[in-house]
């Protein structure tokens, strides 16, 4: 019987895409902290941050922290800059802790080790005709979600306070697990299966009703984009999952933002277990999903 790979299974890396040996190197670096990445492990939660400084600086980004202080400890934001120094900007991020005693190899090694990808890309572009901030957040995870300690909310609230005129904002939350069996797609409402398939082998970019038009263009453009299967998925606010990630934290301060996820536990059985590590996830369709990425913003 012959079988025939889809297209994504066939990627072959050139200059100016994705790397899934980098991909994977960042996987290695952010699960392989001598205990799990959480606020219980400042040291280990340090380390993490300590590398993607590094890779964002050896990337060519004009490198900030962001910290602050919980609970009488000092925790970070990771900020990496890339075209002009003034204008509005493109808020593109991703949180580095993880929620208990796990590795968080997809939640959120991939959102970060996406991320990374995307620094060292956006480092390759002769020029860039607005500014793109990469931010690697902290305290995503619980106690502190939904609260304003959450790294994202002290980020967001930075950019409020000073004024400063922000394009959009793009969450990379979970984008290494991919599934190509029926029924391996779940949906916080049944019916949704009718519209959007029972695979788990796509992408989505999220957003709630209103999102303005960056959250239009967003969406589109990264569907048209991307070589990998793309759902563009809009609902009300309250819809379970609808914001589960940073991007929260961004309509709370009146920004457009969407989230770009593998749908996380509607998907991977693993998420906020032991088992949530890097032998489960697809590097390739990781990599398809960066490129998209920087396609996407490269043509806004």
């Amino acid at each position: 019987m012959l079988l025939v790979q889809p297209a994504y299974a066939q990627r072959v890396e050139k200059p100016n895409t994705a790397d899934s040996s980098r991909l994977r190197q960042h996987l290695l670096a952010l699960i392989g902290t001598p205990q799990p990445r959480n606020y219980q492990h400042p040291a280990s939660l340090a380390q993490a941050a300590d590398y993607i400084r590094r890779e964002l600086q050896a990337a060519g980004a004009r490198s900030t922290d962001q910290p602050y202080a919980v609970q009488g400890q000092t925790y970070r934001n990771l900020i990496g800059s890339f075209g002009p120094e003034t204008g509005p900007r493109l808020i593109i991020g991703a949180h580095y802790d993880v929620c208990g005693e796990q590795p968080g190899a997809d939640d959120n090694g991939t959102g970060v080790a996406a991320l990374l990808e995307l620094a060292r890309l956006l480092g390759q572009q002769p020029s860039l005709p607005y500014r793109i901030d990469l931010v690697a957040y902290t305290l995503e995870e619980p106690p502190f979600f939904r609260t304003q300690q959450m790294g994202s909310y002290v980020h967001a609230q930075a950019l409020h306070t000073a004024g400063v005129p922000v394009r959009g904002m793009v969450a990379l939350e979970m984008l290494g697990y991919y599934d190509d069996r029926k029924h391996s797609q779940r949906y916080p409402f049944g019916p949704l299966k009718f519209i959007f398939g029972s695979r788990g082998n796509y992408v989505t970019v999220a957003q709630k009703f209103g999102n303005g038009r960056f959250g239009r263009q967003f969406a589109r453009q990264y569907k048209a984009t991307a070589a990998l299967p793309v759902k563009r998925f809009k609902a009300p606010a309250w819809l379970p999952g609808i914001d589960f990630s940073d991007h929260l934290n961004y309509w709370q301060f009146g920004f457009s933002a969407v989230l770009l996820t593998d749908t996380a536990f509607y998907r991977n059985q693993h998420y906020h277990q032991p088992t949530d590590t890097l032998n489960r996830l697809d590097m390739h369709r990781l990599g398809l999903a960066v490129d998209a990425v920087l396609a996407t913003v490269l043509h806004l």
